[in-house]
């Protein structure tokens, strides 16, 4: 018990709220527990698990399999589980297969991996009951353009991409948001990617005169750029989405470079006494192990409310905001995160850390 009121304690002083004990509830958790994502099935479950323990909920495993043809297996299962909620749902395909039985039940649904935009549409129109605890594929695009208007908008901007649909996607969206208020980028590309050098992108990027680049090109791309940059004496401040979090190889990642990207859980500050619990337990905070363990205490605490309230979970889990491990979470209109999860990162030896802030931005 001492465990859990440490890691609340914090979590709570961060939003200056302190959570009712929940009561206990059923929690389904739907992960992989074999082939390829086994792991990451793992990581969820872990998670869970770990905040469970000491609140008297009880956690059920689901295996997903992430094929369609196993829906019919995984919706009897979840509503046999007798489960009040379920978490999870690594793959687009289990939740788009489960979330009509879930909804016929009344259970509401967390996924802390499907970013489907379209799924969401049609959940808000079915009446699904379908919760994201992940960004939807709109926020990155929301979040550059916000840090451009913010920081960069008298600068001359460059954007760049690298002919693949999330790239051109995530510029086109970028680059219509920016017009809508007027904003025209000085240079515009499309660039090929995955080359062992970039020095003639680099020199149009020079000859137009820009000095900041959005890019929405991977991680090696993005430090092959940086480097051919530094190279030919070019003074660029280069900012990528969240595909540079990954591994920082072959070309090393430039200190300096931005990207906008999630948060490393573990080190927000509202996570030091959950992730302190776990690393004693020699349990890795890592992966979907904090967002699976921030869905339990969102689940328990929304079970509070609606105690109080006399209602279902489902319309306690549209209040908020509830104090996580994450921060504190609510859920807008569209069932959505109502506040943006992405931030303005920096890469700084051998890690991104937040950006320096800068007056009035972000």
């Amino acid at each position: 018990m001492f465990r859990w009121i440490f890691a609340s304690l914090v979590i709570a002083g961060s939003v200056q709220a302190v959570p009712a004990l929940a009561a206990g509830l059923k929690i389904a958790v739907v992960a992989p527990a074999e082939g390829p994502f086994a792991l990451l099935g793992q990581q969820m479950l872990d998670g869970a698990r770990f905040q469970a323990e000491d609140r008297g909920s009880e956690i059920i495993a689901i295996p997903e399999t992430c094929e369609a043809n196993d829906a019919e297996a995984l919706k009897k299962a979840l509503i046999a589980s007798g489960a009040e909620a379920a978490i999870g749902f690594l793959c687009t395909e289990s939740l788009e297969a489960a979330l009509p039985a879930l909804a016929e039940a009344g259970i509401p649904a967390l996924t802390l991996s499907v970013r489907s935009d379209i799924l969401m549409e049609d959940a808000l129109k079915k009446k699904w009951p379908f919760f994201r605890l992940v960004p939807s594929a709109k926020a990155e695009a929301a979040k550059v353009t916000e840090i451009i208007l913010s920081r960069w908008k008298n600068e001359p901007l460059g954007l760049i991409e690298d002919g693949t649909i999330h790239g051109r996607e995530l510029v086109e969206t970028v680059r219509s948001a920016l017009a809508d208020i007027g904003l025209t980028p000085t240079f515009s590309d499309t660039y090929r990617p995955a080359q062992e050098q970039q020095v003639s992108l680099v020199r149009r990027l020079a000859k137009s005169g820009v000095t900041h680049v959005f890019t929405s090109g991977d991680r090696a791309d993005t430090a092959i750029i940086a480097r051919d940059a530094a190279s030919e004496k070019l003074a660029l401040t280069l900012m990528g989405g969240e595909t540079l979090d990954a591994a920082n190889v072959p070309v090393p990642l430039a200190n300096g470079v931005l990207a906008v990207s999630l948060p490393d859980y573990a080190t927000l500050p509202g996570a030091k006494g959950a992730v302190d619990a776990m690393t004693a337990a020699k349990l890795l905070p890592e992966g979907y192990v904090l967002p699976a363990f921030a869905a339990v205490t969102l689940l328990e605490q929304a079970k509070d409310q609606a105690g109080k309230d006399g209602g279902p979970l489902l319309d306690a889990l549209a209040k908020g905001p509830y104090p996580t491990v994450l921060g504190p979470i609510r859920f807008n209109a569209s069932h959505e995160l109502a506040d943006n999860p992405y931030r303005l990162l920096q890469w700084q030896n051998n890690r991104f850390i937040a950006a320096p802030t800068v007056p009035g931005s972000p």
